[in-house]
């Protein structure tokens, strides 16, 4: 049985690579598949949502600002995600088939997420430190 760490991990990369897929040509050819999910709970609702969320993406690339109003898109649809696996525990294995993440491998400590990520500092007088992913900092013998 997953934990909902693995579960929320899973809502967080379906999330990324769908609103990556959102503002593309290829959106078409998985637009159903990805309403299937919600077949049980008003696909028409999510459908008009999507919709919304694809035109304002797209407006968003188009005047060169879409950073910000992706990581929100992520976000908001991260916690749908979250929440249609909660009342409907079968649409797990949707999820994964639909979006290609596969459950992690007992001893296997190698994790691939998709999506994209920016990162920005702004410093003075200090010091700064940013990864995409693991990142140990030594300073002075300890980690």
């Amino acid at each position: 049985m997953e934990t909902s760490v693995e579960l929320v991990g899973l809502a967080s990369a379906a999330a990324a690579r769908l609103i990556d897929l959102l503002a593309t040509d290829g959106w078409a050819a998985v637009k159903s598949s990805v309403l299937s999910l919600w077949r049980s709970a008003h696909p028409e609702r999510v459908e008009e949502e999507l919709r919304d969320a694809r035109d304002e993406l797209l407006e968003a690339r188009q005047a060169g600002n879409d950073q910000e109003l992706q990581g929100m898109l992520v976000a908001e649809w991260q916690a749908r995600l979250v929440r249609l696996m909660a009342t409907r525990p079968d649409a797990v294995d949707e999820l994964r088939a639909l979006f290609g993440t596969a459950p992690r491998d007992a001893g296997v400590t190698e994790q691939q997420i998709s999506g994209s990520m920016t990162l920005e500092a702004h410093v003075r007088g200090g010091d700064a430190f940013q990864a995409g992913r693991d990142m140990t900092v030594t300073r002075g013998g300890q980690a």
